[in-house]
C-alpha cells in the first residue's frame, strides 16, 4: 500500500511503542489501514514469535498485534466520526482499557498474520474494537479492546505538544 498508515501520522513522542511505533527499531512497527469499514493490519512473525507448541504463533504476539492494531483503529475512528484527517492537532491517542482475545485455533508460523477490525462503539472518550485474527484463511482468535482517549493535556512532552 502507498498511503500512509494510521501509526504513520502519531506524533514523534508517541512513536516508540514496541508494536506500533515506527520509531522503535526493536518493535513490530504495524501498519494499520482502513479497507472500507474495516481497519486492517497484515503482519509477518519471526521465527523467534513461536509459542509452546512448535510451528505455532506466540499468543502474547497474537494479543499485542490485537492490541495496537486497536490503538490505531480506535484513533481513526475518532477522527472519522469527528470529521477530522489523521495527523491534525491535537493528536488523538488511545490507551487500553481492556483486552480480551479469545483463541479458537492453533496459528501457525511462516505467514501473514491479517488482524482485521470494526468499530463496535463510539461514545465520549471510549472506542471499543471488534477484531478477527486470521492465518491461512482461518480465524484463529477474535478480539475485544475497549480503548481510552488520552486527554489533551496529557498529550504533551516537558510541556509541548
Amino acid at each position: 500500500m502507498t498511503k500512509k498508515a494510521f501509526q504513520d501520522y502519531y506524533p514523534e513522542h508517541f512513536s516508540h511503542c514496541y508494536g506500533c511505533g515506527r520509531l522503535n527499531e526493536h518493535g513490530m512497527q504495524i501498519k494499520s489501514y482502513w479497507d472500507g469499514e474495516e481497519a486492517v493490519c497484515v503482519h509477518l512473525p519471526k521465527a523467534f514469535h513461536t509459542g509452546g507448541a512448535p510451528g505455532n504463533v506466540y499468543g502474547g504476539l497474537i494479543a499485542s498485534l490485537i492490541d495496537c492494531h486497536s490503538m490505531g483503529t480506535a484513533a481513526a475512528a475518532k477522527c472519522r466520526a469527528e470529521n477530522r484527517e489523521l495527523g491534525n492537532e491535537p493528536a488523538l491517542r488511545f490507551v487500553t482499557a481492556s483486552l480480551h482475545v479469545n483463541y479458537l485455533l492453533p496459528t501457525p508460523m511462516g505467514g501473514p498474520l491479517e488482524i482485521r477490525s470494526r468499530i463496535k462503539e463510539i461514545k465520549g472518550r471510549k472506542v471499543i474494537v471488534e477484531s478477527c485474527f486470521i492465518a491461512e484463511g482461518k480465524v484463529c482468535a477474535t478480539g475485544e479492546v475497549v480503548a481510552v482517549q488520552i486527554p489533551e493535556h496529557m498529550i504533551t512532552v516537558d510541556g509541548k505538544k
